[in-house]
């Protein structure tokens, strides 16, 4: 007979649970959860698109099952974190549920796991370098799987600001490691028609996709609307935002008998 007393119990400490039971945080260790270490950064930094503080954001997809994405938002904080002796970034990366999200004020709006999602891609990642520019210099750290490789470096001095992280995923955790190109260019068109005006470059091999639309949703609308089949020359478009809010909307009327309707949260597609 099976007995289950207090020695059965464990408490896993730090990022273990992650590495422990993956599919809990990303879904699958499949391509799909491999993806979605990719999503969970690349959402960091529309978020600060989104809040006003970012215009470009750029994507390297490296040989070696290598990625690198970087903004040019307001960096990552780098002092030290109240009681502790390490710095704010090392906090963010190895600490579940840290994050500049939970309070008002830092972030009107954000998508993204909550105070999880850089945690979870450090967690999961053989090698990942987070480079914060701010301050006036350059700050680097490096981590494996989780954990800290040294401490924070500050480099050299520079008057950019922003995010730059490389990450190679841990093949002790997915089994297959291969980018799928459509799937990230597919990705980062999207969040530049959600976010007018935002530039989001894409490097892979010897190619450079760039994509950036004026007009936002009403550049979106255009796109999956075939041209024979609008009715009006132009998309209907509202736009309101007050200090709790902001909504866009963009319409099209066509010749087909189908409704298509495609809805977003902070730059998050609503399934439902």
């Amino acid at each position: 007979m099976s007995t289950y007393q207090a020695k059965d119990i464990q408490v896993l400490e730090g990022l273990e649970p992650v590495r422990k039971r993956p599919g809990m945080y990303i879904g699958s260790t499949s391509s799909t959860g491999l993806h979605h270490l990719v999503w969970e950064i690349l959402d960091n930094s529309v978020d600060e698109a989104l809040n006003g503080h970012c215009n470009h954001i750029e994507i390297t997809i490296h040989s070696e099952d290598e990625i690198t994405i970087k903004d040019n938002g307001r960096g990552i904080p780098v002092d030290t974190f109240r009681k502790t002796k390490k710095s704010a970034m090392e906090i963010l990366f190895t600490t579940l549920h840290s994050g500049g999200k939970f309070q008002e004020g830092n972030y009107k709006v954000s998508g993204g796991l909550h105070g999880v999602g850089m945690a979870v891609v450090c967690a999961l990642s053989k090698s990942l370098t987070a480079t914060s520019r701010r301050d006036g210099f350059e700050w680097t750290q490096s981590y494996s799987c989780g954990k800290a490789e040294g401490k924070l470096k500050k480099g050299k001095a520079t008057r950019n600001r922003g995010t730059e992280i490389t990450f190679r995923p841990d093949p002790k955790i997915f089994p297959k490691i291969t980018w799928n190109v459509k799937a990230i260019l597919e990705q980062a068109e999207s969040k530049a028609f959600l976010n007018k005006g935002l530039k989001i470059t894409v490097r892979e091999n010897k190619n450079t996709h760039v994509f950036q639309y004026p007009e936002g949703i009403k550049d979106f609308i255009r796109k999956i609307t075939p041209a024979n089949a609008s009715l009006t020359p132009e998309p209907m478009y509202v736009e309101k935002e007050d200090k709790e809010l902001r909504l866009e909307v963009a319409f099209l009327w066509t010749s087909k008998t189908d409704t298509v309707i495609h809805s977003y949260a902070n730059a998050i597609k609503t399934i439902d």
